[in-house]
């Protein structure tokens, strides 16, 4: 089975895409570089700069879930509070 595209459809983008993005680039600042950095940089830097940076990401995310999903319990707590 193939996948065909589908007609004046826009792509759509994951919507944790521009957050990793986000920390990514935070993770970079605090090393001292920005991506446009990573241009002048020996590969071999770029490649362990941006596995740190990816790690630090999915790090940060998985908290970001983690936390969503403790306030959504919260409020989803039916019980009421009684004395």
């Amino acid at each position: 089975m193939t996948a065909k595209p589908i007609e004046n459809a826009e792509p759509v983008e994951d919507p944790n895409a521009l957050l990793e993005r986000a920390l990514i680039e935070e993770y970079l600042k605090t090393k001292g570089y920005t991506h446009e950095d990573l241009k002048k940089l020996p590969a071999d830097l770029v490649e362990k700069l941006m596995k740190e940076a990816s790690q630090y990401a999915s790090l940060k995310m998985e908290e970001v879930e983690a936390r969503a999903h403790f306030v959504k319990e919260l409020h989803n707590d039916t019980s009421p509070l009684e004395k």
